[in-house]
């Protein structure tokens, strides 16, 4: 299983009114503000509120609505990772608002905000380092070429050729079987997680599409 991450790629502003009335006291919140990508973090939130728009009590319930959201992208379901939510203006009602109205305000926002923030889908890079005798070393190459792999160097000492490069994790699977038939079995490969990379467009295309069945029940 591929740990495949969602991320968004610009910013989007949202002003999100959640009200429901429900015979009794009803529910009501009001949040705006933007979401932006944020490279360094998994999620921020950063509360820019002025004039008490959105009474304190309630910002941790804001908070914790986003928060709950980045468990689940819309594009195939995976984590969502390098986001930050600034609210800068909202409303409340001195009867109608609670924590649960504006948590509910807070998911209605990142509903309505995700998809109009251009998301993509992240995949895990391997750094891969393969060692064997340099006469394999043109079969190594085209073994890590064939998985969309990147040559980062390589090095010869001895007869024994090392080879490093940056190769999707997706691409990996089965590769221990390749390597050995491509080098009589005297190759081995030590891998290791190096970043997270956009998967290219026509992977996206695929990851997508299988999310939808899976979703909707078909095969």
């Amino acid at each position: 299983q591929v740990a495949y991450r969602e991320t968004i790629t610009q910013r989007a502003e949202f002003n999100y009114t959640h009200k429901k009335q429900t015979g009794g006291s009803g529910q009501y919140g009001r949040v705006a503000g933007f979401m932006e990508p944020c490279e360094d973090k998994e999620f921020e939130f950063v509360d820019s509120i002025v004039g008490g728009a959105i009474p304190r009590q309630f910002i941790p319930a804001v908070q914790k609505g986003f928060a709950s959201m980045v468990k689940k992208g819309t594009l195939i379901g995976s984590p969502v990772t390098g986001v930050r939510v600034t609210i800068n203006d909202g409303a409340s009602h001195s009867v109608d608002s609670s924590d649960i109205a504006f948590q509910e305000a807070a998911r209605g926002a990142w509903r309505e905000t995700f998809n109009k923030a251009r998301p993509k889908i992240l995949e895990p890079i391997m750094r891969v380092a393969v060692e064997g005798p340099a006469e394999f070393s043109g079969n190594v190459l085209t073994t890590l070429m064939q998985r969309r792999g990147m040559i980062i160097g390589s090095h010869e000492d001895g007869g024994i050729t090392r080879i490093e490069a940056e190769v999707p994790l997706a691409d990996m699977f089965g590769y221990s079987t390749v390597l050995r038939s491509n080098t009589q079995g005297k190759a081995e490969f030590t891998m290791e997680f190096s970043r997270y990379l956009q998967v290219p467009a026509s992977i996206a295309e695929e990851l997508t599409e299988k999310a939808k069945e899976k979703a909707t029940g078909r095969k």
